[in-house]
């Protein structure tokens, strides 16, 4: 059994490598958003950052277990400080994936595989945060319409 094979067993051994991963989705990809999450190996880690327009949208994302999804409530959330607006669509997205990318993508050798699935002002200003922090551009997948960066 080798350390980067995906079985149930597998996964469970201390010497596994796992890899992390830092996706992010909006109301409009929740649909691709499990898509997505439905092909990553059981023993995958990192974060899942889900920006919606109210509560009423929260619910289960099936997610592997070593994944932590965190659902953000536009409506529950200012906009830029002292303006005294609300949280216009993908900033709450762009605050939390630049500040856990801020913390988290700390090595040089970093692999984890970023996905940017949320809305096209949010989906551009993380994709800019993320490579003027130095992670190439080619790393991060974001849908192919949107022109930003090689699909995935």
């Amino acid at each position: 059994m080798t350390s980067t094979e995906h079985s149930p067993a597998a996964c469970r051994a201390s010497r596994h490598t796992r890899v992390q991963h830092l996706i992010a989705a909006d109301e409009a990809s929740l649909a691709d958003l499990q898509a997505l999450l439905a092909t990553l190996p059981i023993c995958s880690t990192g974060r899942v950052f889900v920006e919606v327009p109210d509560d009423s949208w929260v619910g289960r994302i099936d997610a592997p277990a070593r994944m932590v999804v965190t659902w953000l409530d536009r409506s529950t959330r200012s906009g830029e400080p002292g303006t005294g607006r609300g949280c216009a669509p993908g900033q709450a997205l762009a605050r939390a994936v630049t500040a856990w990318a801020d913390e988290m993508l700390c090595a040089d050798d970093d692999d984890t595989r970023i996905h940017l699935m949320g809305g096209y002002l949010g989906t551009a200003d993380i994709l800019d945060h993320l490579v003027d922090s130095g992670v190439p551009a080619d790393r991060v997948h974001t849908p192919a319409h949107y022109g930003l960066a090689p699909a995935s």
